[in-house]
């Protein structure tokens, strides 16, 4: 059946837009975005609307460019200062956590095949695989909740689950290429599974670090006349990283992770700029990824496996996940409360990633390939509704929530990082104009600060030292590099 062009884009367009209106529905309720994405996939689907999609291959391609530009994206907009503090915990939880994730689901998997009621007979390799493509929190579905739902974690706990989630989707992915190749040979002997991940790391490690800073030399002087440009090139370099670091035998997801930690990190022209293309480009790309997944799966088929899906979900969330968090951080003792690592047990969000990994034994035809893609899109949903909905309340049940502190907008003005400068709101109180008076000039401003702007109800002000200040303006400040900012009491 041959479809028009146009009629083609009008049905994905009105895909998308589908989407995003039962989104909207969802959030309301407190229902993971992404979610819904995947649900709306499926409504569309053979079981729903009749859109006929079966191509794994196709849907492998559109979740590896996707996956490719949320993992950079995310490197992007993490602060190095950030998970400094937390970077070993975050690495334990990524390598060891889903190594023992994987032998603990694994193994369960095996125990419960050839049970009556499960009707799945997966050998202890099969059982392996399984587990292995569900081993990894999903970067996706932690990036967004964790930044849609406004959870202030303590202790830094955010940056270091935002850590373990996008640095532990190439572990997953290596495992579980490792396991096709051993169920497809027959055996693969335990020196080349040990090479196979130094070098895939490695390679993938120094290929990200490098080919970062390459990025950024190069971006910083390449001088292109049309700005908008820019964002492009900076796209076109995710893609060469993955590509690259695939040909030179290295984790193409480690490296584009990497590599926009690094450049997120450092001076950028137009960094504010490319970070608004891409964190766009993500989304687009997730709600692409999340319904081409939705319409791959047949939910009539996920009705035999719908047992085997529910026990290994309770397993995971409640056994294996929390079991890999305490074994991963067991170095690190008291340093991590029990509190904040029950809630790092709880965050085990399945998603998109472990999809798109469950794709990988039905394009190699594995045997057991059918059942695992729909096992693993089950337990996925089970995750995003039991785990996905319940973070604020868990996090606020275990006491690990501060209050969302006010994002200032500072009036829809930005500074290039370049500048030595930065971008303050204070808002003037009753007791501040009593106690310095009503005049700009009052103000006791510190050397290096100036007020540029002031917002009065929805009119805007050009400041001048004469003029009078009311209760409630807000005032836009810049101060210089090493001059303190007054505070919002100006005392």
């Amino acid at each position: 059946m041959n479809i028009s062009l146009e009629i083609g884009l009008l049905v994905g367009s009105l895909l998308i837009f589908g989407s995003i209106l039962i989104s909207k529905t969802g959030y309301r309720f407190g229902i993971p975005t992404l979610l819904m994405f995947l649900v709306a996939g499926m409504l569309f689907g053979t079981d729903g609307l009749g859109i006929q999609f079966d191509n794994a291959g196709q849907a492998q391609a559109v979740g590896t460019v996707a996956l490719c530009v949320i993992l950079f994206s995310g490197g992007m907009d993490t602060k190095l200062s950030e998970i400094r503090p937390v970077a070993l915990p975050g690495v334990m939880l990524s390598t060891v956590g889903v190594l023992c994730t994987t032998a603990l689901t694994g193994l369960f998997i095996y125990l419960i095949s050839g049970w009556q009621h499960t009707e799945i007979g997966f050998s202890l390799l099969g059982s392996l695989l399984l587990a292995a493509t569900m081993s990894s929190t999903d970067s996706a579905s932690v990036f967004n909740i964790l930044r849609t739902q406004r959870i202030n974690l303590r202790h830094n706990l955010r940056p270091m689950l935002e850590l373990e989630s996008g640095s532990n989707d190439p572990m997953a992915y290596l495992l579980t290429i490792i396991l096709i190749q051993c169920i497809q040979s027959g055996s693969l002997s335990a020196g080349d599974i040990a090479t196979s991940l130094v070098l895939q790391f490695a390679v993938g490690g120094a290929a990200g670090f490098l080919l970062g800073k390459a990025a950024v030399w190069l971006v910083n002087r390449i001088n292109l006349k049309n700005e908008e440009l820019y964002p492009v090139l900076m796209v076109s370099f995710v893609f060469i990283i993955y590509c690259a670091t695939f040909l030179l035998k290295g984790n193409g997801y480690l490296a584009v992770y990497l590599a926009g930690l690094v450049i997120g990190n450092s001076h950028l022209i137009h960094k504010k700029e490319t970070g608004t293309f891409l964190n766009g480009m993500t989304w687009l790309l997730q709600v692409v990824m999340f319904l081409v997944l939705g319409l791959l799966v047949n939910p009539h088929e996920m009705l035999g496996v719908t047992v085997t899906a529910i026990l290994v979900s309770l397993f995971m969330v409640l056994v294996a996940r929390p079991a890999s968090v305490w074994i991963s951080l067991l170095p690190f003792g008291r340093k991590i409360s029990a509190k904040s690592k029950w809630f790092i047990s709880w965050v085990g969000l399945r998603g998109a990633a472990p999809i798109l990994f469950a794709t990988y034994p039905v394009v190699e035809n594995v045997p057991g390939g059918e059942q695992i893609f729909n096992i693993v899109f089950f337990v996925t949903l089970i995750s995003l509704v039991a785990q996905g909905m319940t973070l604020p309340w868990a996090a606020h049940k275990l006491d690990l929530c501060d209050p969302v502190p006010e994002k200032p907008d500072f009036f829809g003005i930005e500074f290039p990082d370049t500048m030595d400068s930065s971008l303050h709101e204070m808002r003037c109180t009753k007791k501040m104009l009593a106690r310095h008076g009503d005049h700009i000039r009052d103000i006791p401003f510190p050397k290096g600060v100036l007020v540029m702007l002031v917002k009065r109800d929805d009119r805007f002000l050009v400041p001048n030292g004469d003029l009078q200040l009311h209760p409630d303006d807000i005032l836009l400040i810049v101060a210089q590099d090493g001059a303190e900012p007054p505070s919002c009491d100006a005392k």
